[in-house]
């Protein structure tokens, strides 16, 4: 689980590197999606740990951002 939470901050970290450097702001659902993904492993890890606040505020959080990627890619796809 920690592996794959490395790997998935080191993309976010790239594409949000790559949309700032470049001006081009077409990668930004794609990180939203994986941001959304990775708070929402941590919120698994912080549930097993026993810091159950913690885990479901990330659920919440990993949700949220989930979806609005989603809803973003959905937009870009269906208007364009």
């Amino acid at each position: 689980m920690k592996i794959i939470r490395l790997i998935l901050a080191i993309i976010v970290c790239a594409l949000s590197g790559y949309s700032l450097l470049t001006g081009e702001f077409g990668p930004m659902p794609y990180s939203l999606l994986l941001l959304g993904v990775m708070i929402f492993l941590t919120g698994i890890t912080e549930y097993r740990e026993k810091r159950k606040v913690t885990g479901i505020l990330s659920f919440i959080s990993g949700t949220f951002c989930f979806f609005v990627g989603i809803y973003t890619i959905w937009l870009t796809v269906a208007f364009f």
